[in-house]
């Protein structure tokens, strides 16, 4: 029997809302209608493109590790 959810599905999840949330940071009008908010639901899209930012060395090394898992491990 298999999972529903499995953490490789969740860790791929996250690293691709992490990185929109960081591109959309960096894009004028996705940036005042997304990430106006800083508490809340809302508050998420902006703590997350945050974190893109901030660790974006990190954010992209986990990605390509990620994309290798997937791609030839799985």
């Amino acid at each position: 029997m298999t999972n529903v959810y499995s953490l490789d599905g969740i860790l791929v999840f996250g690293l691709l809302f992490v990185c929109t949330c960081a591109y959309f940071k960096k894009v004028p009008r996705l940036k005042t209608w997304l990430l106006s908010e800083k508490k809340g639901v809302w508050g998420v899209f902006y703590k997350a493109a945050v974190i893109g930012t901030r660790l974006h060395a990190a954010v992209a090394v986990t990605c390509v590790l990620m994309a290798f898992y997937v791609l030839f491990i799985k």
